[in-house]
């Protein structure tokens, strides 16, 4: 997850954020000399491209929708209106991995939030993600993650976890295309919100051991999402700090004072002011889409500036609770 920060005077200090390549523009002239028909040609094949393109996106819905259900070659191939002899490499084309590896990579990514964050038991996971048996997924999950299950609940090393699913992630990174408008945009005036925060500093790889610390602290003080609002504090840009560098709070919202714990969880406040809100939904990587659609997009035409505090999130439905692309936040930008 990569964030986005302002200095001081309310400029954007750094935003590394990856783009899709500029497409060719014409300029008046070119316009003016290009025959009527190629214009429109073009339009239909992009019409055709959009469409095709559609059908996978519709694929990939399906397979975070039915983890645990047939996601064979040929049940996912009626769901793209596709041939089942062709749809194998035609997704391979189009995504970079062959389905059956997304498949195994989707039921493995929830499988492993489902152990380091909420601790469920292994067979319920197994059976959650499409295994018959828990010998059969603790087989799939140690060939895959190089742990156990159980080690994996206990202790995940989260190293090898971020080098298996890098690829994947990049190749939604590319599949993704901006559909903010404007007007998705709202002002709300945020009040002041004391808050229980863990201070996640250093490699932004081990966020996940800061997550475990900071769930733990919470059962601990019966402080579920349910009842106490769930807040990150985007400080850094992983891609413009040294890992060691990178910082990210963790924060529930509170009304009680917090005392010494062992967990380091520290009192802060989210200070009142007006934010500029965005609703986010579906996988985390679409929070770099948001937040750059927020600074290149809807900052420029607002006249609005920055205030002195930098970009945070409140979630709202979170993954493995739901489905990926059902995961839920609200993108404040602080404004004065």
């Amino acid at each position: 997850m990569r964030k986005i920060e302002q200095d001081r005077s309310g400029r954007r200090r750094h935003m590394s954020i990856v783009s899709q390549s500029p497409g060719q523009v014409l300029n008046r002239d070119e316009m003016r000399n290009e025959e009527m028909d190629e214009p429109l040609s073009d339009s239909r094949e992009s019409g055709s491209a959009e469409r095709y393109s559609s059908r996978f996106c519709k694929v990939l819905d399906y397979i975070d929708d039915h983890l645990d259900g047939d996601l064979s070659v040929e049940r996912l191939s009626e769901v793209a209106s596709f041939s089942k002899f062709h749809f194998h490499r035609q997704f391979t084309g189009w995504f970079g991995v062959g389905v059956y590896r997304y498949v195994q990579l989707r039921r493995m990514r929830r499988a492993s939030y489902q152990l380091a964050f909420r601790g469920d038991q292994v067979i319920d996971v197994a059976l959650a993600n499409g295994y018959e048996t828990p010998e059969s997924f603790a087989r799939a999950f140690r060939k895959e993650i190089g742990q156990s299950p159980s080690g994996f609940r206990e202790q995940p090393q989260w190293d090898p976890w971020h080098a298996i699913y890098q690829p994947l992630r990049e190749s939604r990174i590319r599949m993704m295309k901006n559909t903010y408008r404007i007007d998705d945009v709202r002002m709300v005036d945020f009040k002041e919100t004391r808050v229980a925060a863990l201070e996640h500093r250093g490699d932004p790889r081990t966020i996940g051991d800061s997550v475990r610390r900071f769930i733990d602290w919470r059962k601990q003080q019966r402080l579920p999402p349910s009842l106490s609002a769930t807040f990150n504090i985007l400080h850094d840009n992983p891609a413009d700090v040294d890992p060691q560098d990178f910082r990210l709070d963790i924060c529930a919202a509170t009304t009680g004072a917090i005392e010494e714990n062992a967990a380091g969880i520290v009192e802060k406040r989210i200070p009142a002011g007006r934010c500029a809100v965005l609703r986010v939904t579906g996988p985390e990587e679409m929070l770099e889409q948001a937040a750059r659609f927020l600074y290149l997009q809807w900052l420029p035409q607002s006249g609005e500036e920055l205030r002195d505090f930098p970009l945070f999130v409140q979630r709202v439905r979170f993954f493995p609770d739901v489905p990926e692309r059902e995961a839920m936040l609200d993108l404040f930008l602080p404004i004065e």
